[in-house]
């Protein structure tokens, strides 16, 4: 699901730091996300309640499921930079192997619990199996509720929120939402959202992937749902598709300095998107990927620019 102007170093590109090898310490990506507040992130309003959210988030569905002792480091370093960048989102599940347990390990020892707008979901499953799903979540989390609970991977039009709407109503979670990155469930997930009106919608949505654009994303415009965007970079496919290419200059015109942040821009440049979580275990690329949330957007016009230079 994945993949700024200061004294403290000069700003590195994803190619050059993957070509160095990525030696670089956390601590330097914290100086560098700190010297950005100067440019602060954008925010969009969560629409069932105006809540503002930090327009780019993390997904965790990739690096944090089964990550060693070394590997948790590199992971708080992750986080650090998503807190000191001024994100908060950070979506996770259930399914993601160790994911809740990393998360709330890290969270629990740096005390960032309060500055983090912590997802995550649960499968369909019987009443009694969901709640234990749930309240297991919540003990990997190390926390007594979570800010956004999630449906994940609806496939059947009749399926219900209304177990994750009483969890809402006791406090142990303040927003529900459902999910989905699978085409063929599209039909099944836009009727529960024109039903359940949930408060968030995930979808996969990407430059090269925007079969979300002509239903669920409307759909969930239509219902009051705030929108956030699974495998915002293609499963790195867009990476591909420019590789040993050079950004236009004309990128500059919507502050995008890298490709990654010409990807997430463009879907930024919908309105109707209230966050991309593009995951990584990179604290490097997490910054970047902050970089997409600062600045100007693409409007429409830029938007087709886009899309023709990457169908070219």
């Amino acid at each position: 699901m994945s993949n700024d102007r200061s004294s403290c170093y000069v700003k590195p590109t994803r190619r050059t730091l993957l070509a160095a090898g990525l030696g670089i310490s956390a601590s330097w990506m914290v100086c560098r996300a700190q010297a950005q507040t100067d440019n602060q992130l954008l925010t969009r309003a969560i629409p069932h309640s105006g809540e503002q959210l930090p327009i780019v988030g993390l997904g965790t569905a990739v690096s944090f499921p089964s990550a060693d002792d070394t590997q948790r480091q590199a992971l708080k370093g992750v986080l650090d930079a998503l807190v000191a960048g001024g994100g908060k989102l950070v979506d996770t599940a259930s399914t993601y192997g160790e994911a809740e347990t990393v998360i709330g390990d890290i969270v629990q020892a740096s005390n960032t619990r309060e500055r983090l707008f912590l997802a995550t979901k649960i499968e369909v499953r019987p009443a009694k199996a969901g709640a234990d799903e749930f309240q297991r979540s919540l003990q990997r989390l190390r926390t007594n509720k979570v800010d956004l609970l999630q449906l994940h991977n609806v496939s059947h039009a009749n399926q219900s929120l209304a177990q994750l709407r009483a969890w809402k109503a006791e406090g142990r979670c303040r927003y529900i939402g459902v999910t989905s990155t699978a085409p063929a469930d599209y039909s099944a997930m836009e009727a529960i959202i024109r039903r359940e009106k949930p408060d968030f919608v995930q979808v996969d949505y990407a430059m090269d992937n925007r079969g979300a654009e002509k239903r669920i994303i409307p759909a969930a415009a239509e219902m009051g749902a705030a929108v956030l965007t699974a495998l915002p970079l293609g499963r790195t496919s867009l990476f591909s598709a420019v590789k040993a290419k050079t950004l236009p200059d004309w990128a500059k015109d919507f502050d995008a300095a890298t490709w990654g942040q010409f990807f997430l821009k463009f879907l930024l440049g919908n309105p109707q998107v209230t966050a991309v979580i593009p995951g990584t275990g990179n604290a490097a690329h997490m910054i970047d990927n902050l970089g997409a949330g600062r600045g100007r957007l693409p409007d429409a016009q830029q938007r087709e620019k886009m899309a023709a230079l990457l169908s070219a």
